[in-house]
């Protein structure tokens, strides 16, 4: 790559680009020495699409309230979901057993500690 760099004009977009990559080659190449380090970050990227997508639409939420008040649900989804939790049956279970739910152990109800209330079919 660096003697590439030498044989590309200043300025140009590819010499921008060889110079980018450069300056990261310790970073690009750390997956080399670590087998635990992704090749990629696709997985991430896959994960934060759909809130990447929508964030234009997210400026109009209403208000400063209403805006903190769609990051939280939203961020309770996306920890269920990464908890291998079905997003639906979570949130209508925690909803349910929200407004009995002692203060002091309202931490049983997030999504890394939660588990199902069983019900009478059960």
């Amino acid at each position: 790559m660096l003697a590439h760099r030498q044989k590309v004009l200043d300025g140009s977009g590819t010499a921008r680009a060889l110079d980018y990559s450069l300056k990261r080659w310790v970073a690009l190449t750390r997956y080399l020495d670590d087998g635990a380090v992704p090749v990629d970050n696709n997985w991430v990227e896959n994960q934060i699409r759909p809130w990447a997508l929508g964030r234009s639409n997210w400026l109009f939420a209403g208000s400063l309230r209403s805006g903190l008040r769609a990051a939280a649900v939203m961020t309770l989804i996306q920890t269920a979901k990464l908890n291998g939790h079905d997003p639906y049956d979570y949130l209508k279970d925690v909803l349910t057993r929200l407004p009995t739910q002692k203060n002091n152990a309202i931490n049983e109800l997030l999504p890394h500690i939660w588990t199902p209330a069983v019900t009478a079919k059960e």
